[in-house]
């Protein structure tokens, strides 16, 4: 038997909240005029029906919705799904219609999804100086684009060295029918699958560029890295959450890395290791330099029939240059007086 795919039913024909509001008034109000005037003139069925519709003429009014810009509701009745209202509007739908979230109350402490910092769902009460203002919690579905940066997490290389890194996601709800009734609580999926990309793609990469390392996966060892190549592997962990994610209809419009740096315990080690290799790559470019000046120096003074040098004078001069050139502090003229031989 096949798994029937839940598909997202768009509530058309729906912006009649304001003539149910204004019907339902003054059906009540004519019902209460028709009560007096059925008491004054005597007649009990003109007095029952009266109450019949007074006490049953509000029902239409449980079946009002607003919706702000960029909002949506999905609406369920007698558990069978109906369909979604999206778009600002003053809907009326069913009144025995439920709307369904189950993600209401899950707090990331990501973008629109601050409950004033306290990360407690349910009742808050906000206490202003002049009035105290309650906001009850809402089954409405947030169709906005949203971040969500989970906590740093330590994962390690390509090559077995713990990193430390955070990611930031850009995430909005396509499609509410899949987010509701798929996952159990499309927030939670969400983070949890952001989480697990990170490891996957993160595992594959060193942290700086080494050898003999494949990051694509072609079987040729490449130059990637997780501090050279960021926005390759950011695009990596945006398209692994991407694959995840589209049962729950949710799409990721990007992914970027907030925080990266070897783990404490390494760290200073790691440093030290980049400061030698730096200081073994400057000593190269100093030695290369003055071995082509020395060499600049004795084809300069052979051109021009300076002076003549045999071999002996040749190495000591090649000697003292690359001394000078190559020392760390200012060098101390010495005069020779004598000779070498």
């Amino acid at each position: 038997m096949e798994e029937k795919i839940m598909e997202e039913k768009i509530l058309k024909k729906r912006k009649t909240g304001m003539a149910v509001l204004l019907g339902s008034i003054a059906l009540e109000i004519l019902s209460v005029i028709g009560f007096v005037g059925s008491v004054v003139m005597g007649s009990p069925l003109g007095i029952v029906l009266c109450l019949i519709v007074i006490c049953t003429a509000w029902i239409p009014l449980c079946g009002l919705r607003v919706l702000k810009p960029e909002e949506a509701l999905v609406v369920t009745l007698f558990g069978n799904y109906t369909g979604t209202l999206k778009g600002p509007g003053f809907y009326a739908i069913n009144p025995f219609s439920v709307s369904v979230n189950p993600a209401k109350k899950t707090k990331l402490g990501q973008s629109g999804d601050v409950d004033g910092g306290n990360g407690k769902g349910g009742l808050s009460v906000l206490l202003t100086n002049s009035s105290s203002q309650v906001s009850l919690p809402s089954n409405v579905i947030s169709l906005k684009i949203m971040t969500l940066s989970n906590s740093r997490q330590k994962v390690n290389d390509v090559l077995g060295n713990p990193v430390e890194i955070s990611v930031a996601v850009m995430w909005r709800v396509v499609d509410t029918a899949k987010a509701v009734f798929t996952v159990d609580n499309y927030k939670e999926y969400l983070s949890l699958q952001c989480d697990t990309a990170v490891r996957n793609i993160v595992k594959i990469y060193p942290y700086d560029i080494a050898p003999n390392v494949d990051t694509t996966g072609d079987g040729q060892a490449d130059d990637g890295s997780l501090r050279g190549s960021t926005e390759l592997v950011a695009q990596r962990i945006r398209d692994e959450i991407q694959s995840k994610v589209s049962v729950a209809g949710l799409e990721i419009l990007d992914a970027r890395i907030t925080y990266l740096a070897y783990a404490p315990e390494i760290a200073a080690v790691m440093l030290q290791r980049q400061q030698a290799s730096a200081v073994i790559d400057a000593r190269k470019m100093i030695v290369d330099g003055a071995v082509g000046m020395v060499q600049m120096a004795l084809d300069k003074l052979n051109q021009e029939n300076v002076v003549e040098l045999d071999e002996e004078r040749k190495a000591a001069m090649v000697s003292n240059l690359l001394v000078v050139l190559c020392g760390n502090h200012d060098t101390q003229p010495i005069i020779n007086s004598g000779s070498l031989y």
